[in-house]
């Protein structure tokens, strides 16, 4: 119970950008979890991790502010991982190669998300302030 209070808590202290590095994470983790059933054999947890994974861009999609011009380039860059994640899901074991280039994919978006957030918070330091006049 505590821990859960704690998590909680956690999640809304979060900034916009470690949400959205956190849910990253949480996708490849999934990821990588149904590339591991997928090559033990078991479907029924493969069928639920990239459903988790499917889940996570689907809210990223509907949480894109669209009159931001970059969001029309993540929207197009996650329907095309929706369709790819489908494609897998369908496949099964005849696309084993796939989950690790959609691992890569979400991996550059995170670190270019977790760049640019740094490199804003470095540009918005007050080194000296004076007053003028």
């Amino acid at each position: 119970m505590i821990y859960e209070k704690y998590k909680e808590d956690t999640v809304f202290s979060m900034s916009p950008v470690e949400l959205l590095i956190l849910l990253y994470d949480e996708c490849m983790k999934d990821l990588r979890k149904a590339q591991i059933a997928l090559e033990d054999g078991d479907m029924t947890m493969f069928e639920e991790f990239i459903g988790k994974s499917l889940k996570i861009i689907r809210y990223l999609i509907q949480t894109l502010d669209m009159s931001i011009p970059v969001s029309k380039d993540l929207r197009r860059l996650y329907d095309y991982i929706i369709f790819d994640l489908s494609k897998v899901r369908a496949a099964g074991k005849r696309m084993p190669d796939e989950i690790p280039k959609l691992i890569e994919i979400i991996q550059n978006l995170r670190d270019g998300f977790d760049g640019a957030s740094q490199q804003v918070q470095d540009t918005h330091e007050v080194h000296e302030a004076s007053i003028v006049g």
